[in-house]
């Protein structure tokens, strides 16, 4: 049999009713909420508005709090066939523990810098609460909290990782705009068969305050091999 090479290309429009419980993957999407709140109740749902988000809202309560969108752990991505990944949202009530990020990992972790393989846009809330920063780590390579000169808050942006130029390189951009392109992501030193999973995760300290995520839109774009 021949190979067979194609572009395979998923978008998420979040336009449809979708109460995820936590923990329970949505029927066939695979949509995962990860909640590790005891006493507060963070909420998290699509809404009709704008023709469909999903909005992530943490809850007014003091305790530590981490809400996650993934694929479950089902690491279906590897990153050396990745071309295009992005995420299309928007930030409100961002505080100094509130770590917004956006992107793709392997295993979820509370601390998303605990994620053996990531590569994100995100927002560090003890630095500033609305610039993004972006990084990558390849469980070698970690290429810590890089700034962009790029914000995010109460209008919808686009937070783009291309890896078209070999995972070598992975590159970033905001609004079609490149940022950090003075520093090299390196993430080469990826193991065989570590893969990844769509991962969107907001998290605050034990303070109060409702910080939230809006996703407008995912999107991923991978090549695909078969045959011999």
């Amino acid at each position: 049999m021949a190979v067979s090479r194609a572009t395979r290309r998923w978008v998420e429009n979040f336009n449809r009713p979708m109460p995820l419980a936590a923990g329970t993957p949505e029927p066939g999407t695979g949509w995962t909420i990860t909640d590790t709140s005891s006493s507060g109740t963070p909420t998290y749902l699509s809404s009709t508005s704008d023709g469909g988000q999903f909005v992530i809202t943490l809850a007014n309560t003091t305790e530590v709090e981490n809400v996650c969108l993934s694929m479950n752990d089902v690491l279906m991505y590897d990153v050396r066939h990745l071309q295009h990944v992005w995420w299309i949202a928007q930030v409100a009530s961002i505080g100094a523990t509130t770590v917004a990020s956006f992107g793709v990992a392997s295993a979820r972790a509370d601390d998303e810098d605990a994620t053996a393989t990531n590569a994100f846009l995100k927002i560090e809330g003890a630095t500033s609460t609305s610039a993004i920063e972006v990084e990558t780590d390849d469980a070698s390579n970690d290429t810590a909290d890089t700034s962009t000169g790029a914000t995010l808050a109460a209008v919808d942006k686009k937070l783009a990782i291309d890896f078209t130029n070999g995972i070598a390189d992975v590159r970033f951009s905001v609004d079609g705009a490149r940022v950090a392109g003075e520093t090299t992501f390196d993430m080469s030193s990826l193991a065989a068969g570590l893969n990844v999973q769509p991962y969107c995760q907001l998290s605050k300290g034990s303070t109060a305050g409702q910080p939230a995520i809006t996703i407008k839109q995912f999107g991923i774009q991978w090549k695909e091999s078969y045959g011999a």
